[in-house]
């Protein structure tokens, strides 16, 4: 499992920004890693790469049975929200965003999902 956590970050290392990510490769090393390691986090981490390559309602899906185990974990929240967002429900993603904010006590997470609420 350390080798292909390695090979991710490599693929997020070697890329120059954001958007040009090969995210089909992510996608395929999470997909190997949850074969060896499979955990709510994991999945977590997996369906942020599935947004970029099917879609926020693809990787929302991903989410569902992530609810009960996550419910405590603000970046849990915070990506659901940006899903809600991307499909256009505003509101829910509000509600994600405040559960987000509630659980974590970093001020640079705190900072970015406030400036998120305050944008709508």
């Amino acid at each position: 499992p350390y080798q292909l956590q390695a090979a991710i970050t490599a693929v997020h290392a070697g890329s120059p920004s954001w958007e040009a990510t090969d995210w089909p490769q992510v996608l395929g090393l999470y997909d190997a890693l949850l074969g060896m390691q499979d955990s709510p986090v994991v999945r977590l981490n997996r369906a942020i790469a599935l947004r970029h390559v099917s879609g926020a309602s693809a990787a929302l899906g991903a989410l569902e049975n992530l609810a009960r185990p996550l419910d405590g974990y603000h970046l849990y929240h915070a990506t659901r929200a940006e899903l809600l967002a991307d499909l256009g429900r505003a509101g829910a993603a509000r509600e994600a965003r405040l559960r987000a904010l509630e659980l974590t006590a970093n001020p640079a997470e705190r900072a970015l999902i406030s400036r998120r609420l305050a944008e709508g």
